[in-house]
């Protein structure tokens, strides 16, 4: 058209359409925080008049937290005392959170009558092989039968066949803690011996080492617990687990969860 004239709309505009509605301009803006929350905000510009209000819709996505199983068998309850401990060491990092599980019990009811067994506390779960996909990270604790885990434990180990075959577990942390009734009864025997189920999925051992400090060198005092992991003394069975036993339970908790959390947030 000539100079004076109406313009031809183009093509790759949109026509304009009546609406009581004030035209807006979306703007998405997406930024990560330091915590790991993404937000996402969308909100709609005033019209040129400028005198439109404003709206705007906010989504917030936030990251659930990383899942440490602590998954053991405990008979006499000194294992689940130190479960329980290293829970709370656990759920003390920030973004991680611990969940207690029992393995199967493969003794029949009379046969742990007879062997006055307490019962076992029912807020526990029992766990299946197929549940430990959805850890981040697992601490695996069992008593020991002469210098190895527990026939109970190794039967769960023993029905993780459909996990090794598909390599689910592979790459996922691990660590062991154990009891023992007596000083030179596996606490260290027990959990090496158990690193060849790890390396059979080709999950990563994660041992405390002696980063528990000076409590791993004290000698005034009857403790369990090696460089393998968290470890008690049942003795006869009576025996407590003393204060240093459980602190150190709780330490290989957050040791845990801090391993978790920087192999993750690699």
């Amino acid at each position: 058209m000539g100079k004076g004239g109406g313009c031809v709309p183009s093509k790759k505009r949109a026509p304009l359409v009546a609406s009581d509605d004030p035209p807006t301009t979306a703007i998405e803006d997406k930024r990560p925080s330091t915590d790991g929350i993404t937000t996402t905000t969308t909100a709609a510009t005033p019209s040129v008049s400028g005198n439109l209000p404003i709206t705007t819709s906010a989504t917030t996505t936030i990251r659930e937290k990383l899942k440490v199983f602590i998954v053991f068998y405990s008979m006499y309850g000194h294992v689940e005392g130190l479960a329980k401990r290293m829970k709370k060491g656990v759920d003390g990092i920030d973004g991680v959170e611990g969940f207690l599980f029992r393995v199967p019990e493969i003794l029949s009811n009379d046969v742990l009558e007879q062997m006055k067994v307490p019962s076992k506390d029912e807020e526990i779960p029992v766990i299946s092989a197929a549940e430990l996909v959805a850890a981040d990270g697992i601490l695996f604790g069992f008593p020991t039968r002469y210098g190895s885990m527990a026939s109970q434990m190794k039967s769960f180990f023993d029905s993780t066949g459909g996990l090794w075959k598909e390599q689910s577990l592979a790459g996922k942390p691990a660590g062991f803690f154990v009891s023992t009734g007596t000083q030179g009864g596996g606490q260290e025997t027990t959990a090496w011996t158990a690193i060849t189920q790890l390396a059979h999925h080709g999950m990563l051992f994660v041992p405390i080492g002696y980063t528990f400090g000076a409590g791993m060198f004290k000698m005034d005092s009857i403790r369990g617990g090696s460089p393998y992991g968290a470890g008690v003394f049942a003795g006869d069975g009576t025996r407590e687990p003393s204060d240093t036993e459980l602190a150190l339970a709780e330490h290989q908790g957050k040791y845990m969860a801090a391993i978790v959390k920087r192999l993750t947030h690699t």
